[in-house]
This record gives structure tokens, sequence and C-alpha cells, in this order.
């Protein structure tokens, strides 16, 4: 058999080098953020966003800021986290009408937001690819995914444990699949399943209803646990966030600039 010219065979060297090199922003599974236990953080989702807040994170409306934010505060330093709803329809929201009735359920507390039946995949995948889209063209490093345990709550929709965590995943899987980290909301007693789908947690008042302790899987897995408190005091709640290693915040409830942490 006759051995290939030389040339020939540095231009198959050369063809399969273009065809199988990542492109510029390809990311590799390993390669998203992973915030670690301790980490401070901010979490503003109404009023005039304040940058100055000294911490190396911050946790911002998707919606609500521009890519140029984003980009402002990459320049200072900090990791963006993309809040988003994935568990609940929001009547104020630009694809609000992307959402066929039949998918919207009972209200959930919130004026203007009503649950989601997640067992609707078909419809609820794309729609929620579109503002994971949103996140990841804005230059956020992360989503947090709210209203994540609907089948704890009277949604108007016959929900499982299993339709959870299959919804879970599936938002999961979105945002790791183009390149950011994504948070587990509340949800506390997924966690032993989810822990190793999600980059980190985010709780809300687990100090006041005395479950804090079980978001301890994710700081053994060495993944920051974003906490907030409402209604105590810091003296009540911010040596077991130390001893538990969460990084708490006491916030009020309109979650505006103001914070004060452990």
């Amino acid at each position: 058999m006759r051995r290939p010219s030389l040339l020939v065979a540095l231009l198959a060297l050369l063809l399969a080098a273009c065809t199988t090199a990542p492109g510029p922003d390809a990311k590799a599974p390993g390669d998203r953020w992973q915030p670690r236990p301790g980490t401070d953080w901010q979490w503003q989702l109404s009023g005039r966003l304040d940058t100055s807040v000294d911490v190396p994170v911050y946790d911002i409306d998707g919606f609500d800021h521009s890519r140029e934010t984003v980009e402002a505060l990459h320049r200072d330093g900090r990791k963006v986290i993309c809040y988003l709803s994935t568990g609940a329809w929001e009547d104020f929201r630009p694809d609000a009408g992307d959402f066929p009735t039949s998918v919207i359920g009972r209200g959930n507390g919130w004026e203007g937001e009503r649950w989601l039946d997640i067992r609707r995949t078909d419809v609820l995948e794309p729609l929620m690819a579109e503002r994971i889209d949103m996140c990841r063209d804005k230059g956020f490093d992360a989503v947090e995914p709210d209203n994540m345990d609907g089948y704890r709550n009277r949604t108007g929709f016959p929900l499982t444990a299993g339709d959870q965590l299959r919804y879970n995943r599936l938002v999961a899987r979105l945002a790791h699949e183009r390149g950011m980290a994504v948070g587990l909301k509340n949800d506390l007693d997924q966690i032993p399943e989810l822990v190793g789908d999600f980059d980190f947690a985010v709780n809300e008042q687990c100090a006041q209803y005395g479950e804090c302790d079980e978001l301890t899987p994710f700081v053994e897995a060495g993944k920051a646990v974003f906490h907030a408190e409402y209604e105590l005091p810091t003296e009540r709640f911010c040596a077991d966030s130390r001893r538990l290693k969460l990084s708490s915040l006491l916030k009020e409830y309109e979650l505006g600039a103001w914070r004060r942490a452990c």
C-alpha cells in the first residue's frame, strides 16, 4: 500500500484540528463557577441597584438588568447570579403571554404570580430555555431559579415529589448546558437527591423554621448556601450560620438594597 504524501498528511491533520477544536466561548463541564461555603453575597431584587456593597457575589433580577450592568459588576470583581422564576407564572414579565392558560394554576401568595404545571415540560422547557438564554446572553455567571417546590404547595395541579425532581433537574441541565452554575432554591426535602445536580443553594428562613441543618449536604459537598432571614434579628441566627458555614443575611421582604450580614 502506498504511503500518503507528506502534504496530504499535513492537510488531514489540519482538517481534524479545525473540526474538533472547541469554539472560543465553549466551557468544559468543570469550568463553570462554583461558589464555596461562606462566600459573602448581596441579594437585591427591587429598587435602584446599589453596586457599592463590597461582596464577591450579587444576585439580581435577570429581566430587570442589562448586559451592561452585569459587565460593570464583573469589572468590580463580582460574580452575578440571574434571578428567574421557573416554577411560577408572573403576569408582569414580557413573556407572560407565551404561557398557555392550561399550565397556569393557583396563586402562590405574591401579587401577579401563579404556580405552573411543572409536569408539562413539553410547554415549559422551551420557555425556560429562552429565559436561561437571556441570562447567558447578558453574561450572568449563574441562575437562581425560584419557586422550585410547587409539589409541597396548593398549586391547582396534582404534583408529586417525582414531578418536582424531574423538573428541577431539567432546569439545572438547561443552565449547565449554557455554561452557567445553578442554585437549588428552598426545596429542603429533596436536597439529598438534588445536591449533585446543583452548584449552590439559596434558602429563605431556615433559621426561623429550624431547618438550617438540612442544608448541610451542600456545605459538605463544598458548595455555598446563600441564606436570608426576614423576621429574626441577627443575634438569633448568625452564630448557627457561622457554625454551619452558611452565607447569611438579614433582609427585608421586598429585597431592596438594605442588608445586614452575619
